[in-house]
């Protein structure tokens, strides 16, 4: 059994919990979360953010942990940009024909919930990502529009 980093969420002091789609994984232990901007953040060296503007995740990112900023797009940006002089990070996008099912005002035309990035970037590493959509309401539509993308990374080697 191959053991990993520890997921790292940066969630917004602000984000809406009753519609957040992370709910649920606050309790595990390979998972920590932290609020922006109160908490410090450990030393992200050996992570890797997950983010639309990136070169595209693969297999050999398996041995960095997984970082998420969870938040509106606005705040997300806002976010970075802090985020980017006192650490050091790779960064990493899912990719492009991944289509999200969650309903959404913006216009983002790329963008993803944040589990439904997680459960694309935990299949792309070789991760278990079985139990990350148990609690998301647009689970089956998810799964349904990205089909044969998924069953494609499910067979990579």
């Amino acid at each position: 059994m191959i053991l990993f980093t520890p997921t790292l969420i940066l969630r917004h002091r602000k984000e809406n919990l009753k519609k957040c789609s992370l709910r649920g994984l606050e309790s595990r232990e390979d998972f920590k979360f932290f609020t922006y901007p109160t908490d410090p953040l450990p030393p992200l060296n050996n992570y890797i953010l997950l983010t639309p503007d990136a070169p595209t995740l693969t297999k050999n990112d398996a041995s960095y942990g997984v970082f998420l900023i969870d938040a509106t797009w606005r705040y997300a940006a806002v976010m970075l940009n802090s985020l980017k002089a006192p650490h050091h990070f790779e960064c990493r996008s899912i990719p492009s024909s991944i289509t999200t099912a969650y309903p959404r005002a913006q216009n983002e035309p790329h963008g993803l919930a944040s589990i439904e990035a997680l459960f694309i970037a935990y299949l792309m590493t070789g991760r278990d990502a079985s139990f990350l959509l148990n609690h998301y309401y647009w689970k089956k539509p998810f799964l349904e529009k990205n089909r044969e993308s998924i069953d494609f990374l499910n067979h990579l080697e």
